[in-house]
């Protein structure tokens, strides 16, 4: 049995019923057989690849707090602290009902690659709790996040682990959070990223992780002879990610024909506008449903079928394993030529396979959503100097970083024998900073 057989059989053993953690692990490995081989001897000696799977820490703890009928209800609180390797660990907050160790050990594992493709100082962690902020009231979101910071801030730290926000933590709680640690700790730092521009915040932030997946798929056609002018594209999700992703590839003249939400998905055929879109998502806080009653043209569907559509580029925005193989063989019927990853893990893997196998060109998430995380690290020097930088600054910055992951990725897959494989490219790109740091670094 190979070496990297050997530690995907001892990650499945040592983590049972996490079987997205699982899928991380195996993408991730299976991409890397070449570099490994090349290096079996060493890496087994030092038992790297067991310590690249294994978190440096990980907590678990009780969120207790009270809500507007005076009833306590109690929450499970994560952070995983995965690799330190090259900075402190960076990664988001997830607040929804789906939370459990398993996926925040995948979100944290992702992260160690797609930090490092960044070529920031950063390391890879993710937390979170199974508190859902929908259908709660402001001070009912205030009184959570006091109570998961009063048990958080023992672990973070602006050299230590700065986290982020991510799916249900937005400018909102990241505020109650940041105003509870400084309350705790009595110290002004950049202890979180995506805050406020009156406190620390970074301008283009919450563009990021949109604008930088669309800079990065512009790269990837480009290089491989294609505009991304005049090409129709789907988009799904209609959070942040999405909507800026949907702006980016406006601005770039392409046409974006759908968006979508937990209940269901819009077509436009004339194109998404995107000032309805915000005036429902960012202003009403509304269901996509009513999209139509301020765009008569065009058609809402409940449920799924996001990616039924005829479009030449696919961007899955919303969360992890939306897009399966079925969507896949549709999107290849339809002549889709290009996906790019705007959420974390959104292909599962035999969709992305089916994907490489038919030629299309696939940009991994760890590559593709890297934005956002950039954003947050350039947020991070601005607060270590006490700087403000301009929109155009931090969004120029944005796109050079996300050109150069791209021609990274590019060439790490030519270099072993992978021409177009940017899944491939972006692990091998990424693992071998990591693997070379570990390595410099000692068993630690």
């Amino acid at each position: 049995m190979s070496y990297i057989d050997e530690v995907m059989e001892r990650v499945i053993v040592k983590n049972p019923a996490e079987p997205e953690f699982h899928q991380a692990v195996k993408e991730v490995l299976e991409s890397l057989r070449v570099v490994v081989a090349a290096n079996e001897e060493n890496f087994r000696r030092d038992a790297l690849l067991e310590r690249l799977v294994e978190p440096e820490r990980q907590f678990k703890f009780r969120v207790p707090w009270v809500d507007d009928s005076g009833q306590v209800q109690v929450n499970t609180g994560y952070r995983v602290q995965f690799n330190s390797a090259i900075g402190p660990y960076k990664g988001g907050l997830r607040l929804h009902p789906s939370v459990n160790l398993g996926i925040i050990k995948f979100l944290g594992f992702e992260q160690i690659f797609k930090n490092s493709l960044t070529g920031l100082p950063i390391g890879g962690g993710k937390g979170g709790a199974d508190f859902d902020p929908k259908g709660k009231s402001d001070r009912e979101v205030m009184a959570f996040c006091q109570s998961f910071m009063t048990e958080l801030s023992r672990y973070i730290g602006a050299d230590t682990d700065v986290p982020a926000g991510d799916i249900g933590t937005g400018a909102r709680e990241i505020g109650y959070m940041f105003g509870q640690y400084k309350r705790l700790k009595n110290v002004y730092e950049g202890v979180l990223t995506g805050k406020g521009l009156t406190y620390g915040g970074s301008l283009a932030r919450t563009e990021a992780t949109g604008y930088g997946l669309l800079y990065l798929t512009k790269e990837m056609l480009s290089i491989n002879g294609i505009e991304i002018a005049g090409k129709t594209i789907a988009v799904s999700g209609s959070g942040n990610v999405a909507t800026y992703a949907i702006q980016k590839a406006q601005e770039m003249g392409a046409k974006v024909v759908t968006a979508s939400d937990s209940t269901g998905w819009v077509y436009d055929s004339e194109g998404i506008d995107l000032l309805a879109l915000k005036e429902i998502k960012e202003v009403k806080r509304a269901r996509l449903s009513e999209y139509v009653n301020l765009r008569p043209n065009a058609v809402y569907h409940t449920g799924k079928g996001v990616w039924s559509v005829k479009v030449d580029i696919a961007l899955p925005c919303a969360t992890q394993n939306e897009l399966l193989l079925e969507d896949a063989k549709a999107l290849v019927a339809n002549g889709c030529i290009a996906v790019g990853e705007g959420a974390n893990m959104p292909t599962s893997l035999d969709a992305t396979e089916y994907f490489l196998a038919h030629g299309v060109l696939f940009a991994p998430g760890k590559a593709a959503n890297a934005g956002g995380v950039a954003v947050s690290a350039l947020e991070m020097s601005q607060n270590s100097g006490r700087l403000n930088w301009s929109f155009e600054e931090v969004d120029g910055k944005l796109k050079e970083i996300m050109v150069a992951i791209t021609h990274n990725m590019a060439a790490a897959a030519e270099k072993y024998g992978f021409a177009g494989n940017y899944v491939i490219g972006a692990n091998i790109a990424g693992f071998e900073k990591i693997a070379t740091t570990m390595t410099i670094q000692g068993v630690v």
